[in-house]
């Protein structure tokens, strides 16, 4: 016997609620050129990061829009969106708010300082990279060599794209280093604070 069918005034689920508003919100951040990065950085992200900015990038050569919001995470992850964004040949202008941290920093200083932006309240943090090593001691030997390098690998990514000195930067780097968005702006993280849309123009 089949389920009867719902009627004209049967509440809709959830999903078929979302499933559209969703579709029609990423058409419109698709023709705007706009994508954002909310969350935690982590491979699935990056894969979908990725593939849009392609996508973007195939459409037309028009500047990319990419708000960055994220407390960082997977570190090679965050490498993918880095190396992405530098590949394709449409600019892309980095726009930060909320708070950008950690390999979420490490992406948003892909695209060139006067390409980089943020709104009034963002905060910044730049670290060294942690993990918890365990297993064979010969394991963990490998494994602290490779944040010691990816420790450099970071620093020398700062120091490039602020103009600070290497030495400076891995010194800085050797604890949470909070900035406020004045801050970031005077150690060269960031070019310009911005609170209009109209303000995205490189000088």
């Amino acid at each position: 016997m089949q389920p009867p069918s719902p009627t004209p005034d049967a509440p809709l689920s959830p999903s078929s609620l979302t499933e559209p508003r969703t579709s029609y919100l990423e058409e419109k951040a698709f023709k705007a050129r706009t994508l954002l990065i909310f969350g935690t950085v982590t491979d699935v992200m990056a894969a979908d990061v990725t593939r849009r900015l392609i996508a973007l990038d195939a459409e037309s050569d028009a500047p990319i829009d990419v708000l960055v919001s994220s407390p960082g995470g997977h570190l090679e992850s965050g490498d993918a969106i880095h190396d992405l964004v530098r590949f394709i040949a449409a600019p892309v202008n980095m726009i930060g708010t909320g708070w950008v941290g950690s390999a979420a920093t490490h992406l948003y200083l892909a695209a060139p300082k006067e390409r980089r932006y943020c709104l009034p309240n963002t905060r910044f943090l730049i670290h060294q990279p942690s993990g918890g090593a365990g297993g064979p001691a010969s394991d963990i030997a490998i494994q602290a060599r490779e944040i010691i390098k990816a420790r450099e690998r970071i620093a020398q990514t700062i120091a490039r794209e602020t103009g600070k000195p290497l030495a400076q930067v891995l010194d800085d780097i050797g604890r949470d280093r909070w900035l406020s968005a004045e801050e970031a702006v005077e150690y060269g993280l960031v070019s310009r604070i911005i609170e209009r849309k109209t303000e995205l123009r490189p000088r």
